[in-house]
């Protein structure tokens, strides 16, 4: 009999507790070519994914497989050096356990990056955007199944699931350091292909700005442990308009998106004050 996803989550806890004295309140996941934020957390401790009982192990290239803990601009933090995908072939509750780990963990604001295709003509490679929504096509739902009251509701509303007023303050701090950046939509497809450029037009029709492979997950397992989120996205390839689609390779994506890594970091770093919510 498997055990339940509840005492998963305590066993995890108490694994990492006792492997450091971090008592984080901000958590962070880094995406696709951004790992190398971890090298400027004041680390307390770095635990590997494969040490942790009922943790996934990363296995796609750029993604360091492992959880940092320590301060970032003074702010206690944790941070995952690599992300879980669906497209690896994990279940999208694999994919969110870290998520619910950080919870338990006592963390207060969960910060997400990723690295995403534009769907918006004005947003260019390199250009840092925040996300105010999502559209969310993946097959599987974390959600999906018997639901656990002491992990969240049954039905957690999405009209609020992203801090419009936090994503105001980061392009604030973007635009004072001379960052590119926007606010934005982003649209989750399974991959781990790139889209068609059918699929690409059909992004930018139905509303969004960016898309990738990621990130909704993470979001809607947030929302359900009401665990405030910040979301940006690096856009790291142009998809529209489609006469200006190039064919696009990973080592591509990784190098865009660790050139703008330092503009993620500086946002970051203005906007550490602001990131515990109020009260």
């Amino acid at each position: 009999m498997s055990t339940p996803l509840f005492d998963q989550i305590q066993e995890a806890v108490s694994f990492i507790k006792g492997k450091t004295v971090t008592l984080p309140k901000v958590g962070i996941i880094l995406g696709t070519g951004l790992s190398n934020l971890v090298d400027h957390i004041e680390t307390e401790a770095e635990i590997a994914y494969a040490d942790i009982p009922h943790f996934p192990v990363s296995t796609v290239q750029s993604h360091k497989g492992k959880l940092v803990f320590g301060h970032l601009k003074g702010m206690p933090v944790m941070a995952m050096a690599g992300r879980f995908h669906y497209y690896e072939g994990y279940t999208a509750k694999q994919i969110t356990f870290p998520v619910r780990v950080m919870a338990a963990m006592g963390v207060q604001r969960l910060v997400i990056s990723n690295a995403a295709g534009s769907v918006n003509a004005s947003i260019e490679a390199g250009d840092i955007v925040f996300i105010r929504d999502h559209i969310n096509l993946h097959p599987e739902n974390p959600l999906r199944g018997e639901n656990d009251e002491r992990l969240g509701p049954r039905f957690p509303d999405m009209l609020n699931a992203y801090d419009r007023s936090l994503n105001a303050k980061g392009l604030a701090v973007a635009k004072n350091l001379g960052i590119r950046a926007h606010e934005g939509v982003y649209l989750s497809l399974q991959g781990p292909n790139l889209e068609t450029p059918a699929e690409y037009k059909f992004a930018h029709v139905v509303g969004a700005d960016m898309v990738g492979m990621s990130t909704v997950p993470e979001v809607l397992v947030a929302r359900h442990a009401n665990l405030p989120v910040l979301v940006l996205s690096v856009a790291t390839n142009k998809c529209y308009p489609i006469e200006e689609l190039t064919e696009t390779t990973v080592e591509e994506v990784i190098a865009v998106a660790q050139g703008a890594e330092p503009k993620m970091r500086e946002i970051l770093s203005g906007l550490m004050p602001d990131l515990l919510p109020e009260g």
